[in-house]
């Protein structure tokens, strides 16, 4: 999948500089963007199996947990296309 906005997770990361957990969160989204970008998502049901957690929205809208569940990251999905808004 092709994700868009990268530049938005790395800004709200540099928003929590300074805080407690900011190491976490950092390497929690790191690893969501690294195994989305590999990923070939035909369905939601595709997410679901690797993500049994996230919130299936609508049919393009997908909430993921992040961090054990302290952050929620909210995407759009293109699946025709590949692509993942932020």
């Amino acid at each position: 999948m092709r994700i868009i906005a990268r530049r938005t997770l790395r800004e709200f990361i540099a928003a929590r500089a300074g805080h407690r957990g900011q190491p976490a969160l950092k390497a929690a989204l790191d690893s969501w963007f690294a195994e989305v970008s590999k990923a070939t998502w035909a369905s939601t049901a595709d997410i679901r199996r690797l993500y049994a957690t996230a919130s299936i929205v609508s049919a393009d809208r997908i909430v993921f947990d992040i961090k054990g569940n302290d952050y929620r990251l909210v995407v759009a999905v293109d699946f025709e296309k590949a692509i993942v808004w932020i």
